[in-house]
């Protein structure tokens, strides 16, 4: 399990650790929200919009940081709008209206 310290060292914000949450920007507290998921070393690990509200460096910082997760063997389910963020998915699954219309695996997708 990893110190809260070194989870927002990951995440970006170690230089943010005396700041209260109202003094935060909504991004900030999205990596304080990814921190906290990640505190008790979960195997499965559901993130809905992980990068929502992140500039595009750091929403590839968190993504690189989901795939170093995946690659210990951890289970990522990640729910995104983006297609940028859903090609770094070995599956992805496309629902429209809660039906799945396309189940795809990395590399054959019809995109």
């Amino acid at each position: 399990m990893l110190f809260n310290f070194q989870l927002l060292e990951q995440v970006g914000l170690i230089d943010r650790t005396s700041h209260l949450p109202n003094k935060l920007s909504g991004g900030e507290r999205q990596r304080v929200a990814i921190a906290r998921a990640l505190a008790n070393d979960p195997n499965i690990i559901i993130a809905d919009e992980p990068t929502g509200n992140l500039d595009s460096k750091t929403g590839k910082n968190i993504m690189d940081m989901f795939c170093q997760l995946h690659q210990k063997g951890k289970t990522l389910i990640i729910v995104t709008h983006d297609a940028s963020i859903a090609s770094y998915a070995q599956r992805v699954v496309t629902v429209h209206d809660g039906k799945i219309i396309r189940d795809s695996q990395h590399g054959d997708q019809d995109d």
